[in-house]
């Protein structure tokens, strides 16, 4: 039996990788132990399910807390951890830098130290830690670490794959763009541009120096961004259909012109799984891959998206939360257009351009983005769409007084 402390489980990547490994192993011997404090964006909603699931226990735990994960350790032969537990907005960085500090540094110093007590069964001749079989720790991290990258193109060009291997992989996915001739490898210097990205980046070098200093089984992901079901309407996709469904503006920040890579959720956690599984230790693997759009982008096609879905399906209609009658008698959907727009004061600091070469993990894990961002974004609508309790639920006061607070007077 395989035993996965998994942190941040009631959170966007940590829910969906709980539900996935669940039905992937649900013939095999796993147990789940779920580690969360359930800060505003944790929601134990979102796993209801799961808590139901004999596989699974719950720990409202803080990671940081010393005390109460050395006690989770001793009353349960952890193999696998996997760290989703962080601070997570660039917005709320900048805000209050040192909560992210606490909880992404030493938060995650607490869980590898903890983990190395548990894990240690002996010493080498050469003072080392030797470790139980068949143990790793995984940290969940983001390609915001390595800072930005240049947008060497105004419009997109098509994007040229030299790698045999990757154009077998991609052979199905067509109008594959690029706004840059240089993308994000594993060995890209880290040059972190933000508290949150400054956080993220020390809590790997930690990651890396227990690997080294204590050879440590770990692995560290990077992905670029997420989306998909069960995203806590404060990054962008969620937001905009958020807003659109209430008619509220758009807001999108300066020109709308950075660029991000893309990733359905479920295809992350894929990535995650098979490095737990199959990743070499000590190795860290770019998760993401040929997906950039610029923001502006994003929020058009979110709107046309929704729009055309609701044109070929009225029912679709309901859930609009500003309803209008039109000629026919119908819900009025011509409102849902590009004038919904808003922009905004840019962030501070905001970087340019992310982009991700998925190569080493492809090559060795096997591992590549299945999701087209055509098919991926009317999956995540669709769901929004079909989940609205789950979004009122999430979206409490707390929820609008930060919305007020961070577009309110931009």
């Amino acid at each position: 039996m395989k035993t996965y402390l998994v942190t941040g489980a009631a959170g966007f990547i940590g829910s969906n990788y709980l539900k996935y490994i669940l039905n992937k192993y649900k013939d095999d011997d796993i147990r789940v132990i779920v580690v969360d404090v359930l800060t505003y964006a944790g929601n134990l909603g979102t796993i209801a399910n799961e808590l139901k699931d004999e596989r699974v226990k719950f720990e409202k735990v803080d990671i940081r807390d010393q005390r109460e994960i050395a006690r989770i350790f001793s009353e349960n032969e952890v193999d696998f951890v996997v760290n989703f537990a962080a601070e997570s907005h660039v917005d709320r960085s900048i805000e209050n830098p040192q909560i992210f500090l606490e909880t992404n540094i030493l938060g995650t110093q607490n869980l590898l130290e903890n983990a190395k007590k548990a894990w240690t069964i002996a010493k080498d001749e050469n003072g080392y830690p030797v470790y139980k079989d068949g143990v790793k720790y995984l940290q969940v991290s983001t390609d915001e670490v390595y800072g930005s990258l240049s947008k060497d193109y105004d419009t997109a060009i098509d994007l040229v794959i030299d790698d045999d291997e990757v154009k077998k992989v991609v052979k199905n996915r067509t109008n594959l763009k690029t706004y840059g001739k240089k993308f994000f490898t594993e060995k890209t210097a880290l040059d972190p541009r933000s508290p949150y990205s400054a956080s993220k980046a020390s809590a790997d070098h930690i990651v890396i120096a227990y690997g080294e200093t204590y050879k440590m089984p770990i692995n560290i992901t990077r992905c670029s961004n997420n989306y998909g079901p069960y995203h806590f309407p404060e990054k962008l996709i969620p937001l905009m259909i958020k807003n659109v469904l209430e008619g509220k503006k758009l807001p999108v920040y300066g020109k709308g012109d950075n660029v991000r890579d893309w990733l359905y959720v479920e295809d992350h956690c894929k990535a995650i799984d098979l490095v737990v599984r199959e990743g070499r230790e000590g190795e860290i693997y770019n998760v993401g891959g040929h997906n950039e759009m610029t923001n502006i982008d994003i929020v058009k096609l979110t709107i046309k998206t929704i729009h055309d879905m609701m044109e070929a399906d009225k029912d679709l209609r309901s859930v609009l939360k500003k309803k209008v009658k039109d000629a026919q008698g119908d819900w009025d959907i011509s409102w849902i257009n590009n004038d919904l727009i808003t922009h905004v004061t840019d962030r501070l600091g905001h970087d340019q351009r992310y982009a991700i070469d998925p190569t080493k993990i492809k090559d060795e894990l096997g591992w590549y983005p299945e999701t087209r961002f055509a098919d991926g974004i009317v999956k995540t609508i669709k769901w929004n769409l079909d989940n609205q309790q789950w979004i009122e639920e999430v979206t409490s006061g707390d929820y609008q007084k930060y919305y007020e607070k961070m577009y309110g007077n931009r």
